[in-house]
């Protein structure tokens, strides 16, 4: 079930990783608060279909995230490939 207002059900809400600006050494850390996170789906997409640029969403870091825009450019929304993958 995807979940529209994901922002109050993040994992790193209260978390100091869950900051956008991080050293390169907090990332692992904080793909590990994402790694259990419920709406884990959600946070990525909505960094990829607003090319967020800096931290760690969705657990993916700035640099995997443009690899992946990169790599598969024109999809038009994120939210929607994701949400009906799931």
């Amino acid at each position: 079930m995807w979940i529209k207002d994901w922002t109050d059900a993040a994992a790193c809400r209260d978390s100091s990783l869950g900051t956008v600006f991080l050293e390169p050494s907090e990332e692992d850390q904080a793909k590990l608060v994402c790694a259990g996170c419920p709406v884990r789906t959600e946070c990525l997409a909505d960094a990829l279909d607003n090319q967020t640029g800096s931290g760690v969403w969705g657990g993916m870091s700035e640099t995997e995230r443009r690899l992946l825009l990169s790599r598969m450019p024109g999809i038009p929304s994120w939210r929607s490939l994701l949400e009906t993958a799931e």
